[in-house]
């Protein structure tokens, strides 16, 4: 046993990425790293048990999930203070890209605790490798907000976005998105992967507008991410542009300006006065041709 006066050393914070769907791809690495460190904290320890199981992995389990990651990160860095090493793991794929785990390699490192990462599988660059969509440079954009008008302010902000983006969607969602994302940013390329390395791996490419047509009626299911070509000149119209269209369409179907404000301000998330702005804008517009 040491003597007080010495300190322990601290262990080691382990970032392990595990297989997305397809167990077979897990690395030899961390297979290790799972079998040797003290503690493994999960975000769903039902679904990591049966990775474990499936590896005769007998390390004990702790939940980490999204709900407790704030309360539960100061007893695991107290754990690792002491000595512990801990492996971090989400349902699938790498923490911390959209899953939990930010609070815990935060506190780590500002506690003097190596963080190791023990890299593997991730939806986004598996869908990056087989989309077909530019590489070099991409933006990812994690979940987009559930809510429509929150949703559609957020791609007004990526409308001169150059790179492809990359997004995570619920799969009872992604339709909403798809038009969405067509009527604010154009009629893009885009790609869809659904239940990667999975039994029901599903890949589609197309255009927006192409992708709805095809989707359509279709009941979604499972992990779905998107990759959508980045702006072009001849792909994206301005923000004005897309709120004086849908002024237009609900012109001609007999709203008034100051009906047409209220509807308009939550979905593109401006100020009634800006959207009623632009539609007396180009009110004047036409009367002057």
């Amino acid at each position: 046993m040491a003597p007080p006066s010495e300190a322990t050393e601290p262990g080691r914070l382990y970032v392990v990425a595990t297989p997305i769907g397809n167990l077979e791809d897990i690395t030899l690495r961390a297979l290790r790293v799972l079998k040797e460190v003290d503690l493994i904290a999960a975000e769903d320890t039902r679904r990591t048990r049966r990775l474990l199981a499936h590896y005769n992995i007998s390390t004990p389990l702790t939940s980490y999930y999204d709900q407790i990651e704030r309360k539960k990160a100061p007893a695991l860095l107290d754990k690792l203070r002491a000595g512990q090493s801990i492996g971090l793991v989400s349902d699938a794929g790498t923490p911390g890209i959209a899953d939990p785990g930010y609070r815990l390699v935060q506190g780590a490192w500002q506690a003097g605790v190596c963080v190791v990462p023990v890299p593997g599988p991730s939806m986004l660059t598996a869908l990056l490798s087989v989309g077909g969509l530019p590489t070099d440079r991409c933006a990812f954009e994690g979940f987009l907000p559930a809510k429509q008008g929150q949703r559609r302010k957020a791609l007004l902000r990526l409308q001169t976005e150059t790179r492809t983006l990359v997004v995570f969607e619920s799969p009872h969602r992604l339709a909403d998105s798809l038009a969405d994302m067509c009527d604010i940013l154009g009629d893009r390329p885009a790609v869809i992967g659904r239940e990667l390395t999975k039994r029901f791996e599903e890949v589609l490419r197309g255009r927006l507008s192409e992708l709805q047509i095809r989707l359509h009626g279709r009941h979604m299911k499972g992990e779905v991410a998107l990759l959508v070509a980045g702006c072009s000149a001849e792909t994206a119209p301005t923000e004005e542009r897309a709120v004086r269209e849908e002024i237009g369409r609900l012109a001609a179907q007999g709203l008034s300006l100051k009906e047409i404000a209220g509807r308009l301000s939550e979905r593109y998330g401006l100020s009634k006065r800006e959207v009623y702005a632009l539609g007396l804008k180009a009110k004047n517009e036409r009367s002057e041709t």
